[in-house]
């Protein structure tokens, strides 16, 4: 009798900044029961380059793709940032070319508050803070931030992360993905654009991460 060969599952690897994006995809894979790996990358002193430290030793075996999560506000206010953001979108581009494990950059700018507003339909621009506070009813942006339930908060009572995305679709944003899947040989082409004078601008490529996991799902 042949041995049954034990058929090896692909996963995707979310990097990440911070307890909200972490508590956010932690509750969104326990959720959706989806197949990802996450890991929180400690940014104190070392900024965006932590992310290339960690890129460069994590290795690729039974991974799909990997999402680089971070906030794009840092390249704006802390000096030397913009240039350790220009290394990392760099290596993530050479990663692409080689047709090595894709690496997907997603930056949201300002910050994950900003893309948590725009799970709410009420949202239309206002002050981040003072939105959270008033409408989602979080004593203060502490409180929003180490919400460990900060998934399901942002996915009920008509609120929605569809919400999010379709807002995310009508805005320029700074870094933009250009997929080529094969979903039947878990294969994923991925070309990578973006435009500084775009950095600015408020908004996120993020719906990109969920097309690619309802892709594969």
């Amino acid at each position: 009798m042949s041995r049954k060969v034990r058929e090896i599952k692909k996963t995707f690897k979310i990097f990440c900044e911070g307890d909200t994006e972490y508590l956010y995809m932690e509750g969104m894979r326990r959720a959706c029961r989806l197949s990802i790996s996450l890991k929180m990358v400690n940014m104190e002193g070392g900024g965006y380059s932590s992310f290339l430290d960690d890129l460069r030793k994590d290795g690729n075996a039974n991974c799909l793709a990997k999402f680089i999560i971070i906030d794009g506000d840092r390249a704006v206010k802390e000096y030397g940032e913009r240039e350790n953001l220009r290394k990392l979108l760099e290596y993530c581009k050479i990663q692409n070319a080689s047709g090595r494990t894709p690496h997907i950059l997603i930056i949201n700018y300002p910050d994950f508050e900003y893309i948590g507003c725009l799970h709410t339909p009420k949202y239309k621009g206002q002050n981040v803070e003072q939105y959270i506070i008033k409408e989602m009813g979080y004593k203060d942006i502490g409180a929003f931030k180490s919400d460990k339930c900060i998934y399901k908060t942002l996915n009920t009572k008509g609120n929605s992360c569809d919400i999010m995305q379709e807002a995310l679709r009508k805005r320029d944003c700074f870094v933009r993905n250009t997929f080529r899947i094969h979903t039947n040989r878990f294969e994923i082409k991925v070309s990578t654009g973006y435009d500084w004078e775009k950095l600015e601008c408020r908004g996120s490529n993020l719906d990109e991460l969920f097309f690619l996991l309802r892709a594969f799902s």
